[in-house]
């Protein structure tokens, strides 16, 4: 790579928020979904989205420029194969995970990550007085965009942890910090021998109901409410946490995890979903959200070794750490 061509490709990456903050307004316009159905003019899409009409042009042709969408003679605009994912019914949705990227409140905790990098404190709380679980608490409609990216996060997900790790060898799941139930209820859906129950706070749980009787089975699936913090249900023989360690520093994983080790059965299972740091030099991705827990929960993304040492602190045993092809790994334990 020449000279020149490293310093192109550096621009895009300090730019890059550009791009992360056009998709998530074209995501929020419902863009994709207009486009299902073939080509569609610009000036027709601006009229269904009441949106400006030069300017909703010059958005969607740079989408095009960068694949996601294409544009025809006419500033007309079709779907890619990529743009088909920001649909609301695709298999693995990125729609409300750009939306909730995109909030206003995000930017401004990453506006301050300088503070998180020279104090190694929390930037969220540090800008809106508050972590990020209570602020969204106390604003519905962003408790809303982050429920609606978490449930995608989990239909996106949900396909390859099962074909990584055997469910059916479980009797009953109890799904910690389950949200609104979307892994659980996929999980349940495809093994009709087992139960399962999801324990998440009071304000999370009563929003489950639906999506548990969408997949159907709300008659196998218990709701739980209460603090991972102060005890989890007992009685499972598997302990299903996804992604809810990373959001925690090591104390608070710790505490979670010796909580789960009170209630789990003596031959019961802890199946943890979170992303594994690469070695150095390797994949940038987990290393960026690791960036994005120190900025918004206050939590951080881990190495093999690094879960190898929560476990043991909270008396389980790592048996294995098992890659699914995506950016989520399943790190087995079981009690020590």
């Amino acid at each position: 790579m020449t000279a020149q061509e490293q310093s192109d490709e550096l621009l895009r990456l300090i730019t890059g928020y550009q791009v992360s903050q056009a998709i998530s307004v074209a995501a929020s316009l419902g863009i994709a979904d207009l486009l299902k159905a073939g080509p569609v003019g610009s000036d027709e899409l601006a009229t269904a989205t009441s949106s400006h009409p030069r300017s909703l042009y010059r958005l969607l042709r740079a989408f095009a420029a960068v694949g996601i969408f294409h544009e025809g003679t006419k500033q007309d605009f079709s779907l890619t194969t990529m743009g088909e994912r920001l649909c609301s019914d695709a298999a693995a949705p990125v729609g409300p995970l750009a939306i909730f990227n995109g909030r206003p409140y995000m930017w401004e905790a990453w506006a301050n990550l300088s503070h998180s990098i020279k104090t190694g404190e929390n930037a969220f709380r540090n800008v809106h007085g508050a972590g990020n679980f209570e602020y969204r608490s106390q604003r519905p409609q962003e408790e809303a965009i982050f429920d609606q990216a978490m449930t995608s996060n989990s239909k996106g997900a949900a396909e390859t942890i099962m074909a990584a790790w055997d469910f059916s060898q479980c009797r009953l799941i109890v799904d910690v910090g389950g949200g609104q139930g979307a892994m659980l209820a996929a999980i349940l859906a495809a093994h009709a021998g087992g139960r399962g129950i999801l324990f998440d706070q009071p304000h999370v749980i009563a929003r489950a109901e639906p999506v548990l009787r969408a997949a159907g089975i709300a008659d196998r699936c218990e709701t739980v409410s209460g603090s991972f913090f102060d005890g989890v249900p007992g009685g499972g023989d598997a302990y299903f946490l996804k992604a809810v360690l990373h959001d925690w520093n090591d104390d608070a994983s710790i505490s979670i995890l010796r909580r789960c080790r009170q209630a789990i059965s003596a031959n019961g299972k802890l199946i943890v979903i979170e992303r594994v740091i690469a070695p150095p030099n390797e994949i940038p991705e987990g290393k960026f959200s690791d960036l994005n827990m120190l900025v918004e929960p206050g939590g951080e993304e881990r190495t093999s070794e690094e879960f190898n040492a929560l476990f043991a602190a909270a008396d389980f045993r790592l048996t294995n750490v098992i890659s699914t092809g995506t950016r989520w790994n399943v790190i087995e334990g079981v009690p020590a």
